[in-house]
């Protein structure tokens, strides 16, 4: 077995990044397991997804998925088939006379990876079994009130029993590398390592559990980090199971990695591990042939949402539209960890500095977060019917006026317009006018809540009355519902609806990464974050003004929560103040550093976890050399001070692929005009 050899780039907060040579893929296995695999619950989902193509190019055939088989997501999104590899069909044929059911097939997605799928179902006659013999192992007990726990056991059981299989199955013993994300995924690894089976294993956490639950309690998180008594604080909120077995997956794994340097901090407080990788998340850039064309695509959506508004807010139409600005904010509903009460606060003050300054500027704010509804608001539907109703109406007496026009003009008639238009005419226009009176103000939200009384984002907008009166110059849309394209109601998926929108708000306190605002940035849409976030403390770390390139980074870590609120406000009121042209301008800039994003480039700190578990697991086949010092040592500095838009994001050398730290430097000619 070749050795494995790394070159060393030293980055400037001190940890270590590699550049490795390709792994010898043909001698080698790699299983990516997750409880969101082909089952979309949250980001993970995402990460997953979007990295498969690379990961399915470089590994091949070698690369499979493993995840939780249910029969709605596999019949539409999976091709079925027996696999070409002996040794996983023998491992399979195993688990399939044991009673278990298992799938293999291709999941229907960009790049096409194997996956394997567990019926958790057909083995939960061994959940009793299984939990004995989990507390055996490791002393960790499964209440019977948590069924997703419960789950995740039948599922870490067939995970660590399949591996096992494939292990003896397997003639010339190739060495396998199984990656596991999050605690649902964890036990398998537990069982793995205990049982001492041959198997390279990473550990990825994209946030903590307990972090999650101190955040949403309003605790003042980053600042007492250090003093919580975690085995407490997990007690108290019944996920001390949970947490135990998230813990117990980090410390078992050969390699432990995280998402984010802020996650980073907070796991090796939490879990009482410091994590050996940081591997960012990515995403699939397209990239357009002409820069033109993705400003072309904000200009047809926000014309789709443009039309959503003129029935939203039909009798109270009385701003223009051409000066409208669309902020939304979307996400899991999470009220303080996504910062939305922070949102419409500023949001509040937003008003107020609109109104008092007399800006001819509106904003109309999307709040994307889905909650439990009952069914569409029927003033809402109303409105969009009103809206059909006058295109209509317009269309019909424009039909019939260019009619009698072209008529006059054949005869040679100077047209009299005031005999274009009869008096039926008139009388179908003045009914329409009619119908659009409004005795009540526009909705808030788009649905009738399950808990209207209750639900914390209606609950503060009554309490700052931002009601969506005529004199208000911000407008408030909740939304509780995921987009899609067959909506009556705003008929959208949510890549189309980001397009057509002017900013991304994102003020979250807990984010351990944040996918919202780097799905804005790769479509070339401004966002606003926090320095609390993955994504923010990325672009801080990587950008030298990321204000300058649309992502607005709020610091909610070393500033009060009134001084976070008013920094975000003068954001928005900034952004508010800017021209069209301006805006463009910005929007070229944010699509530009697409490129920090791209799995091509971030791929790269996986590789190196994957080189960095076969050098634990397996010392005496692989070995980690570094083959060249650092930059720092011959006087160059890994910074990229690029002074024009042609150098952005040109690495300083012709042999180094690409760097960790890259600053963005705007030219003083672009400067000036902000």
């Amino acid at each position: 077995m070749p050795l494995v050899r790394s070159l060393s780039v030293t980055s400037l907060n001190g940890l270590s990044l590699w550049e490795e040579e390709n792994l010898p893929v043909d001698d080698l296995l790699l299983f990516e397991i997750s409880w969101e695999v082909t089952n979309k619950v949250g980001g993970i989902y995402t990460v997953i997804q979007t990295k498969a193509k690379i990961t399915a190019d470089e590994w091949g055939e070698n690369y499979v998925l493993i995840g939780p088989y249910y029969e709605h997501h596999v019949k539409t999104q999976v091709e079925v088939f027996e696999p070409n590899n002996l040794a996983i069909k023998k491992t399979m044929d195993f688990l399939r006379y044991q009673g278990f059911r298992v799938c293999f097939g291709r999941w229907l997605i960009e790049g096409n990876p194997y996956v394997l799928l567990f019926d958790i179902g057909s083995a939960a006659w061994n959940l009793d079994r299984w939990k004995g013999e989990f507390w055996d192992a490791c002393n960790i007990g499964i209440p019977h009130y948590d069924g997703e726990a419960s789950d995740a056991v039948i599922f870490g059981s067939l995970t660590a029993l399949f591996l096992k299989e494939l292990v003896d199955q397997l003639p010339d013993k190739p060495n396998i590398i199984a990656h596991f994300h999050e605690w649902q995924a964890g036990i398998g690894l537990i069982l793995s390592r205990i049982r001492k089976y041959p198997i390279a294993t990473i550990f990825t956490t994209h946030a903590t559990l307990l972090g999650r639950y101190l955040c949403a309690g309003n605790t003042d998180f980053y600042n007492q980090l250090d003093k919580f008594d975690v085995d407490k604080e997990a007690g108290e909120r019944q996920i001390y199971h949970r947490y135990c077995m998230e813990r117990a997956s980090a410390h078992c794994a050969h390699v432990f990695t995280t998402v984010s340097a802020i996650t980073a901090v907070e796991v090796e407080n939490m879990i009482k591990k410091k994590p050996d990788v940081v591997t960012p998340n990515g995403l699939n850039i397209k990239k357009f042939s002409a820069m033109h064309e993705f400003q072309n695509l904000h200009a047809l959506y926000k014309s789709r949402i443009q039309e959503f508004i003129r029935g939203h807010f039909y009798g109270h139409l009385d701003f223009n539209l051409e000066k409208t600005l669309f902020f939304f904010t979307a996400g899991r509903y999470e009220f303080t960890n996504k910062g939305a009460d922070l949102l419409i606060e500023a949001l509040s003050r937003l008003n107020f500095l609109l109104r008092v300054q007399k800006c001819d500027v509106t904003v109309v704010v999307f709040f994307i977060m889905p909650a439990k509804t009952h069914n569409f608001n029927v003033e809402t539907l109303k409105g969009q019917a009103v809206r059909k109703q006058l295109w209509d109406t317009a269309h019909l007496i424009k039909e019939k006026f260019g009619k009698r026009l072209y008529e006059a003009l054949l005869k040679g008639e100077t047209p009299d317009m005031t005999k274009f238009l009869d008096r039926d005419d008139l009388t179908i226009m003045k009914r329409a006018i009619y119908a659009t009176q409004r005795q009540t103000l526009p909705p808030v939200t788009t649905h009738n809540m399950l808990d209207d009384s209750k639900d914390p984002i209606l609950s503060t907008i009554r309490r700052i009355g931002l009601f969506n009166n005529r004199a208000d110059r911000v407008k408030i849309v909740f939304h509780p519902e995921f987009l899609s394209s067959t909506s009556p109601l705003l008929p959208m998926d949510y890549e189309e609806f980001v397009r057509g929108c002017h900013l991304g708000v994102f003020p979250s306190y807990y984010e351990p990464w944040g996918y919202t605002p780097a799905e804005c940035t790769v479509m070339g849409i401004p966002s606003v974050t926090t320095n609390l976030s993955g994504f923010g403390c990325f672009m801080q770390e990587h950008v030298a003004d990321p204000t300058a390139y649309g992502i607005y980074i709020v610091d909610r870590r070393f500033r009060s929560l009134e001084e976070s609120c008013n920094q975000l406000t003068q954001f928005l009121f900034g952004f508010c103040k800017q021209s069209r042209r301006q805006r463009i301008i910005q929007r070229n800039r944010t699509e530009r550093l697409s490129e920090l994003l791209d799995w091509r480039y971030l791929t790269r700190y996986y590789k190196h976890a994957r080189h960095l578990v076969l050098c634990k697991a397996f010392p005496e086949k692989f070995q980690m050399e570094p083959v060249a010092p650092p930059l720092r040592k011959h006087g160059l500095d890994i910074r990229v001070k690029s002074f024009s838009d042609d150098h952005l994001l040109r690495p300083p050398l012709p042999n180094i692929k690409w760097c960790t730290i890259i600053t963005l430097h705007l030219i003083q000619k672009e400067q000036a005009q902000f």
